[in-house]
């Protein structure tokens, strides 16, 4: 099992940056593949990307390939998401979500609002 936190949410200018993290406790964080989502009122929760357990692949949706890019470090136990020219479209609360044979942990999410 493992409880993910996410931290590094707030309010931003459209066309600047943000960068969030998701720190993993419990001992098993490097066997997780992890993901990052949003869900913004009234919408259903979206896949915005995830990598692998080793960090060495990741993937994205198309509606933020080329913008936001996830990174992971195993040692910290944590995946970061980095997002550069935010838009008011990306205003969500966001999470991570740790996943393995089944098996599914969420964090409590951090907002994000990007000002036009």
């Amino acid at each position: 099992q493992v409880q993910l936190v996410e931290s590094g949410g707030g309010l931003v200018q459209a066309g600047g940056s943000l960068s969030l993290s998701c720190v993993g406790f419990g001992r098993t964080f490097s066997t997780y593949a992890m993901g990052w989502f949003r869900q913004a009122p009234g919408k259903e929760r979206e896949f915005l990307g995830a990598t692998i357990k080793s960090g060495s692949s990741t993937y994205y949706a198309d509606s933020v390939k080329g913008r936001f890019t996830i990174s992971r470090d195993n040692a910290k136990k944590t995946v970061y998401l980095q997002m550069n020219s935010l838009k008011p479209e990306d205003t969500a609360v966001y999470y991570c979500k740790a996943a393995r044979l089944g098996n599914e942990y969420w964090g409590q999410g951090t907002q994000v609002t990007v000002s036009s």
